[in-house]
């Protein structure tokens, strides 16, 4: 079985993508760039006794996705406590609303943003409640 261990985000502006999680997830970042030959910054997404993952943030290395285009590679979710205090940071830091938040119904409220960078990810607070 092939579990999913790592994720790479691509970014333009690697201080910007830095200065976009840190203040809407809280992760913390360490420099990679001497293992990866690039900028790269390995990404803390929360304590290991947690469930998740960690990853990182790259340089992109082509264009960036065109606003509007269809999804052509994995959008990473984040769980959060708050969906609408989360959804305050990512607008408050240069992100915008992809797909509003709407409900799983007895499971949780989703939505999608796009960061600073221009990549969609989502946010999903589990509430059995959500309808």
């Amino acid at each position: 079985m092939g579990r999913l261990v790592h994720f790479e985000i691509h970014v333009d502006d690697m201080e910007r993508a830095k200065g976009f999680y840190g203040e809407v997830f809280g992760w913390s970042f360490q420099d990679w760039s001497d293992f990866a030959g690039m900028p790269y910054f390995g990404a803390v997404t929360g304590d290991d006794s947690e469930l998740g993952i960690n990853g990182a943030l790259m340089q992109r290395q082509s264009a960036p996705p065109i606003p509007g285009q269809a999804m052509n590679g994995f959008a990473c979710t984040m769980g959060v406590e708050n969906y609408d205090v989360t959804e305050e940071k990512i607008l408050a830091n240069g992100g915008t609303v992809a797909l509003p938040k709407y409900a799983l119904p007895g499971m949780a409220w989703q939505g999608y943003y796009i960061d600073t960078e221009g990549n969609v990810i989502g946010i999903h607070q589990p509430d059995e409640n959500a309808k």
